[in-house]
């Protein structure tokens, strides 16, 4: 994670020490005649975000034994009773080097566990857990997201560029199971983490000087160490101004990701997917170096 990072923020000083602005976008000149960019009102230097994400999760998992009995592909809510929604708390920045460059970093963890009652044997990272046995699953996850983006079309009303970034994925999973239902204990659990670089488009448009919409859409897939991942994601925000410094958003987001990893003893694969609806609440500050519509 932290080369992923550390490549990203030099990515970003070197791209905004090149453009430095120099963008065809809209200028106004001010009263004391210095010449500044009109941007869309939501560009801010610095904000702050956190809300509720309530997203639709459908998990499937398969974890087997190097070289033995290989794992059963388990669909979470099918085979061990989880939920399909989830409510989590998340949290977002953003940093406006400029009217055009960008750095966003988000995160949120979901943690799920379930109690369940088999309907089928199951294999799992070398046991084997019997239909009727009853078990104790849980399957939790943190997710980091930083990119840098940067504006190809910068406008009074609108702005649209690329980005690229990163997610991390940082996941465990386990399984255990009553000793006495079965005849003897048995317990494992299973841990991830993968950095999934992805490229994007992102944009907004302003309706009013209260309402826009901003959007971003990322994909990816690509092979780092031992871990293999695809990744696409989007997220789709109606932003709207309450105070000068404050916005409240209403959006839609979703996250499809597919791994692959192989670890000394174990193998896993891992297909996760959400999408659900969000509120949140951002705050606004810092000096700007332009104008806003």
């Amino acid at each position: 994670m932290k080369n992923w990072i550390a490549f990203l923020l030099c990515l970003c000083i070197a791209a905004d020490t090149l453009a430095q602005d120099s963008s065809v976008a809209v200028k106004s000149v001010t009263d004391s005649g210095v010449t500044k960019k009109v941007v869309p009102w939501y560009v801010n230097r610095f904000t702050a975000s956190a809300g509720f994400f309530l997203p639709v999760n459908d998990i499937s998992i398969k974890v087997g034994i190097q070289g033995g009995v290989d794992g059963t592909d388990i669909d979470f809510q099918k085979d061990l009773g989880f939920a399909s929604t989830v409510g989590t708390f998340l949290a977002g920045f953003q940093w406006r080097i400029s009217s055009r460059s960008r750095v966003d970093f988000t995160f949120y963890k979901v943690d799920r566990s379930s109690d369940h009652v088999l309907q089928r044997d199951i294999h799992f990272d070398g046991n084997t857990y019997p239909i009727n046995a009853s078990v104790h699953t849980f399957f939790n996850t943190e997710i980091y997201q930083i990119s840098y983006g940067y504006a190809i079309l910068s406008k009074p009303k609108y702005e649209l560029g690329l980005m690229i970034g990163t997610h991390l994925v940082g996941g465990k999973v386990g399984m255990s199971v009553n000793g006495a239902s079965v005849g003897n204990s048995m317990s494992k659990d299973f841990g991830f983490t993968a950095p999934l670089p992805d490229l994007g488009i992102w944009g907004g448009y302003a309706f009013t000087p209260r309402l826009a919409v901003n959007f971003t859409f990322d994909y990816l897939a690509l092979t780092v160490n031992n871990v293999n991942g695809k990744l696409l994601a989007y997220n789709v925000l109606f932003l709207y101004k309450v105070l000068e410094p404050l916005t409240v958003s209403l959006g839609y987001s979703g996250l499809n990701f597919n791994i692959k990893t192989d670890r000394e003893h174990a193998n896993g694969s891992f297909k996760w997917g959400y999408n659900g609806p969000s509120l949140a609440v951002a705050f606004s500050f810092g000096k700007k170096s332009w104008t806003s519509e």
